[in-house]
């Protein structure tokens, strides 16, 4: 069914009507409880559901494979994300004739992100599809009605203007109407927090004849951590009042998620009342108690215990059934890359609508480096907070390595150049303001840890060196796949970070384990080649990155003595 026919439907009736926004988990543990998942959340009754598109394809059989799966083992109703940049006619019309195939009816036609790796040397004007019109313009000229086509809006203004001037935004509202007029059916917002802006936003486009329905992007907060990753990288607005009111809680996961759903519940009412906007997109990050709870709140939906196994085994025998404890944990404590690899939102998406490359604009951020030197300094001015990012790490060091932050200096001046890291802690009050997180009264814990990248003539003797610690454990892994590791049990998984909180079990948020870890290995290499592609080809620079990529190795090493802090630092510099 095409979800314009919905969204119109939910305008005339004047009522709130809800989405979902859904991502290709890294790991096929955690694309199978996705899918089980998907089930679960079917009980919602969402209007539809949409999945994302990588940049360049890059997750195209997942994409399609989720969507068919929602639609013929679940009966929903789906969205295909779809990006043009770097794909072509052929790999657009073979994505556009496979979601026809799989009764995919409806499409959200955006331009993407500069293929990875290709910053530098891609040119939009010799691409056959430089903006997100021309993939609208394609759909209806090759595919008459065959889909509904959504585009995507942006209330606080696209990520790529240069300002955030008037006039910009005008330019902006022009291209979004050339979109409708070139056979969008709707238009999908960016996330946003400030309702003020997104009110005079609508006001705006009305007044320049945009008519065509407007579908509100709601992203429910996970964690405080995500929140200002996701705020950073998407240049949002968030007004005074809510950063306030999350600084005083930010140890609180639980709060935090709770404040989350309070406030997406008042922006939903208030965006109903006083913008006439009916239709309400929720990404969930591939999470399911927020969405839950905002929906009871809104009182859209009425939570009744069912035995989930019995509907996960009725409509998909195959798919694997979870733990119920398990799944609760994945919503309480998702922790990106280093939560559990099996659940459904493990790799912490972002969001597609928007992303931020974090290499963009690297000469005026890192220089020109011509040695390996040159990117020594780099990492050590990272961590004595001279410069404020570096490829793998979007913001400033977090303030719990402020204890370690010598040691991180000596060892990044050895040449291993840290890409994350973080103390031993033992019995920390919950509430501590540094080290603190969980529900109060409670203590937590973590073992001293760190990842970085080693020039390949050093792994050999850095490995053997830390094998003589038997509470040292590895993983290192280079770009073509060689694998060391002194772990036995190849699915172990070890914990990293842990608490202890009243009339609870223990509680791991953070894992770390083989899965992940070669999951992050094809993302962490490939931010060397998108650092690389931000200068001229052939150039010292570029030079050095691509060498750098192809030489270097990725080590991930845990102390799992937490009670002597030392211990792992003294290993890698002794």
């Amino acid at each position: 069914m095409k979800i314009i026919d919905k969204i119109e439907q939910a305008q005339k009736k004047n009522a709130i009507a809800y989405s979902f926004e859904y991502f290709p988990p890294k790991t096929e543990l955690g694309f199978a409880n996705l899918t089980d998942r998907l089930g679960r959340m079917a009980q919602l009754n969402p209007q539809f559901i949409s999945c994302t598109w990588g940049t360049g394809g890059s997750t195209h059989d997942r994409t399609l494979e989720l969507c068919s799966a929602a639609q013929h083992l679940y009966g929903l109703t789906t969205l295909m994300h779809l990006t043009c940049t770097n794909m072509g006619k052929t790999k657009i019309d073979d994505a556009l004739q496979q979601a026809q195939k799989a009764g995919i009816r409806n499409i959200l036609a955006l331009r993407g992100d500069p293929p990875r790796g290709q910053e530098y040397d891609w040119n939009a004007e010799e691409q056959e599809f430089t903006h997100a019109i021309d993939l609208v313009k394609y759909i209806r000229q090759h595919y008459g009605d065959t889909f509904s086509i959504g585009v995507a809006g942006y209330p606080e203004g696209h990520l790529g203007q240069v300002s955030k001037d008037e006039l910009e935004e005008q330019l902006e509202l022009g291209y979004l109407k050339e979109k409708v007029e070139a056979g969008a059916d709707f238009i999908m917002t960016q996330l946003f927090y400030d309702v003020d802006v997104f009110l005079k936003w609508i006001e705006k486009c009305r007044e320049q004849g945009i008519q065509v329905p407007i579908v509100a992007g709601i992203m429910p907060i996970p964690t405080y951590h995500s929140f200002r990753r996701m705020v950073h990288l998407c240049q949002l607005k968030v007004p005074e009042r809510i950063m306030k009111d999350l600084d005083a809680i930010k140890t609180d996961d639980q709060k935090v998620k709770e404040y989350g759903v309070r406030l997406a519940v008042s922006m939903i009412r208030r965006l109903h009342k006083e913008g006439n906007i009916c239709n309400f997109h929720i990404s969930t990050l591939n999470l399911e108690r927020s969405t839950r709870l905002i929906l009871e709140e809104l009182q859209l939906h009425r939570h009744e215990q069912k035995d989930q196994a019995s509907i996960a085994e009725k409509v998909a025998p195959w798919v694997p059934v979870h733990d119920p404890a398990r799944a609760e944990l994945w919503d309480e404590y998702p922790n990106g890359r280093y939560g559990d690899s099996r659940s459904p939102a493990f790799g912490e998406i972002t969001y597609s609508a928007s992303k931020a490359l974090p290499t963009s604009r690297a000469p005026s951020k890192w220089g020109q480096p011509k040695t390996e030197e040159d990117i020594t300094q780099l990492f050590v001015k990272y961590i004595k907070g001279e410069i404020d990012s570096l490829p793998w790490c979007e913001e400033k060091l977090h303030t719990e390595s402020e204890a370690i932050c010598q040691r991180l200096c000596d060892i990044n001046q050895r040449g291993y150049w840290t890409v994350s890291s973080q103390p031993a802690v033992n019995g920390v009050p919950s509430q501590d303001a540094v080290y603190g997180w969980g529900p109060k009264n409670g203590y937590v814990y973590q073992k001293a840890f760190i990842e970085f990248f080693v020039a390949e003539d050093k792994v050999k003797e850095l490995l053997q060196r830390l094998q003589q610690d038997e509470c040292i454990t590895y993983y290192a892994i280079n770009l073509k796949g060689d694998f060391c590791t002194n772990v036995s049990e190849p699915d172990a998984q070890n914990a990293l970070t842990w608490g202890v909180f009243p009339g609870k079990e223990i509680i791991q948020p953070t894992l770390i384990e083989k899965a992940s870890f070669e999951a992050w290995k094809e993302e962490a290499f490939g931010l060397w080649s998108e650092w690389e592609a931000q200068y001229p080809r052939g150039s010292p620079s570029q030079k050095l990155l691509k060498d750098t990529k192809e030489t270097y190795w990725l080590v991930n090493v845990v102390h799992n003595d937490y009670q002597k802090p030392n211990l792992l630092f003294d290993a890698i510099l002794s």
